[in-house]
């Protein structure tokens, strides 16, 4: 199996190259990203925990997906292919912000990302991928705020930097 690419990109997020992702994660290259944030009609937010194999950041929670789109794939069909690739549903998601950020980790590996946020709504049970998901959860974005603080090491390092950003996007955001 040939392995994924990942499309590098500038400071504008115009793609400038195509890298096997992995290569691109050891050189710590800007690539473009998503990351889905699924909530349900209590205004919880769906979490799911990494997949115990996965080569980082296992048996870590975060958002509910996240990966990288395909080249000539939408930002929207990127997340919603993924969100049926590993929970196991498909729904409508919206765009909401983007921003870059670096995370690197113990293992020499380093996100780079142009990342694009979206969001979702779903009310039932996933049907997670025991290949990329662990377990899942439902929670309040307060006791997530909350629990990050109290438990850092229990989240992905993305996902903190990611659910900082958006949660000061929706708090300044009226609701809809």
């Amino acid at each position: 199996m040939k392995e994924e690419q990942v499309i590098l990109v500038n400071q504008k997020d115009e793609q400038i190259g195509l890298m096997p992702k992995l290569e691109a994660h050891e050189k710590a290259l800007l690539h473009r990203a998503f990351s889905v944030f699924i909530f349900n009609d209590k205004d919880e937010l769906m979490l799911q925990q990494r997949a115990l194999q996965k080569y980082h950041s296992p048996g870590l929670w975060t958002n509910t997906c996240c990966s990288h789109q395909r080249e000539g794939e939408s930002n929207l069909d990127a997340g919603i292919r993924r969100l049926q690739e590993e929970m196991g549903f498909v729904t409508a998601l919206k765009e909401t912000i983007s921003f870059i950020y670096k995370a690197p980790f113990d293992n020499g590996l380093t996100e780079h990302e142009f990342d694009h946020v979206m969001i979702g709504s779903y009310n039932e049970d996933p049907k997670i991928n025991p290949e990329e998901v662990a377990d899942w959860k439902w929670m309040p974005l307060e006791q997530v705020k909350r629990d990050i603080e109290l438990h850092p090491k229990l989240y992905t390092e993305w996902f903190k930097i990611i659910f900082d950003k958006f949660y000061q996007h929706l708090n300044r955001t009226p609701n809809e």
